[in-house]
């Protein structure tokens, strides 16, 4: 709903505490890649526990990480938020085809939002 009242068209897929896809869509007008980088961000961010925002910034600063990025399924690119209960991740949300990856992260935070008092 986020993106779609800024009037973008995106692929959004939530994974669950295995990093294992329970959801993709892909709004009408999206492009087709989008729905395979909405899986990564948000598988990166419930196996690094982490925004992939912050993955990328950690591939960054520490070239002992580097390796990291090339883990299968991964992807370095803004968009994607850890799901948590407290402290505790339990999946992961990726975004994509919004313009510009700050605006990715933007609509998946609206979406854990939107259904904080449902997780559990």
């Amino acid at each position: 709903e986020h993106c779609r009242k800024d009037n973008f068209k995106v692929g959004v897929s939530v994974v669950d505490r295995g990093g294992h896809v329970l959801v993709t869509l892909r709004d009408h007008g999206a492009a087709h890649h989008t729905v395979e980088l909405a899986q990564r961000k948000a598988y990166t961010s419930r196996i690094f526990r982490q925004s992939s925002k912050d993955f990328s910034q950690r591939l960054r600063d520490n070239p002992l990480s580097a390796g990291l990025g090339t883990t299968s399924g991964v992807v370095a690119s803004i968009g994607g938020i850890p799901i948590k209960v407290g402290e505790e991740v339990i999946g992961g949300i990726g975004v994509s085809g919004a313009p510009g990856g700050e605006r990715d992260e933007a609509c998946a935070l609206a979406g854990i939002a939107k259904v904080a008092d449902r997780l559990k």
